[in-house]
């Protein structure tokens, strides 16, 4: 079955050819790509129309629309009823799109599967891993933030669930979150999680305390709207990690949480496994001009 593979990019020069790498070296090779421009100023758009496949499209109005918008436009312009996304700077394990489509084509009731990670740095030096404690999840425990929850940049799913539930394009950073409640707080969040880690994330400059700061406050907003009677303790919860982001931000502590996010690797076989899935990466060829 054919997939719609979305990456949404802005000045991910740096990066953004390793994420095509990983593309095409998936072992389903039944997709098309979508590389769609939010207004980049760096080489990233040049970088993107250099390559030169059948199955690659880029798109470029020139203007800086921020992700949700380009994400519910990548649902739009996407010719295929499956449609997975990444980040222009992370990289996905060569099995990813093959496992989770076997996923979603096994569970006919399932509109969306999203996997574990490793989270690595800016080289791809392993910092740890982490998945869901569970394969499903529940409106409490998102809006609890209960276990890792769901990894956004890899999910794949049905379109039709996304035409039924685009992004707020209001929201300039927590699309993801605000989309999981809001489905499931009309009971259409029908999620697979993987536990297996297939999306390798470039976490060691995106965690900034201003982003995680952002992120809290329209964290608020939504308990707002969606937290009914416990609205007030999530608010309080909020307001009390806000704290503690503004004391390690001023101590330069801010890499203390995200060396908590996740587990560090023990497992010798996980660590093969990322260390070889990425040289394959690397190795891959694409056409380009």
């Amino acid at each position: 079955m054919p997939i719609t593979i979305g990456i949404p990019f802005y000045n991910a020069e740096k990066y953004l050819l390793d994420a095509i790498k990983s593309v095409f070296a998936q072992t389903h090779q039944n997709w098309e790509l979508i590389l769609i421009d939010d207004g980049s100023t760096d080489n990233s758009l040049e970088i993107a129309k250099s390559v030169k496949d059948k199955r690659v499209r880029v798109y470029s109005d020139g203007k800086n629309k921020k992700l949700a918008t380009r994400l519910n436009e990548i649902i739009q312009l996407a010719k295929y009823d499956i449609i997975a996304r990444m980040d222009a700077d992370d990289l996905m394990s060569p099995t990813r799109l093959e496992k989770q489509l076997k996923v979603l084509l096994d569970n006919p009731k399932i509109d969306l599967v999203s996997t574990g990670l490793y989270s690595v740095t800016n080289n791809l030096k392993p910092i740890g891993v982490r998945w869901h404690y569970s394969n499903t999840i529940s409106y409490k425990d998102l809006l609890h933030k209960k276990g890792c929850g769901v990894v956004h940049a890899a999910i794949l799913g049905r379109k039709s669930w996304f035409i039924r539930n685009p992004y707020d394009t209001v929201l300039k950073i927590a699309q993801d979150y605000e989309l999981w409640i809001r489905a499931s707080y009309k009971k259409d969040f029908k999620i697979f999680l993987m536990q297996e880690p297939l999306y390798y994330y470039r976490e060691e400059s995106s965690t900034t305390s201003k982003k995680i700061l952002l992120a809290y406050s329209y964290d608020r907003d939504i308990y707002m709207k969606y937290g009914g009677n416990k609205n007030s303790q999530l608010i309080i919860k909020s307001l009390i990690k806000t704290g503690i982001i503004k004391i390690l931000s001023s101590v330069n502590k801010v890499d203390l949480l995200l060396k908590k996010r996740s587990k560090q690797i023990k497992d010798e076989k996980l660590l093969s496994i990322l260390d070889n899935e990425i040289k394959i990466i690397k190795k891959t060829k694409i056409p380009t001009l």
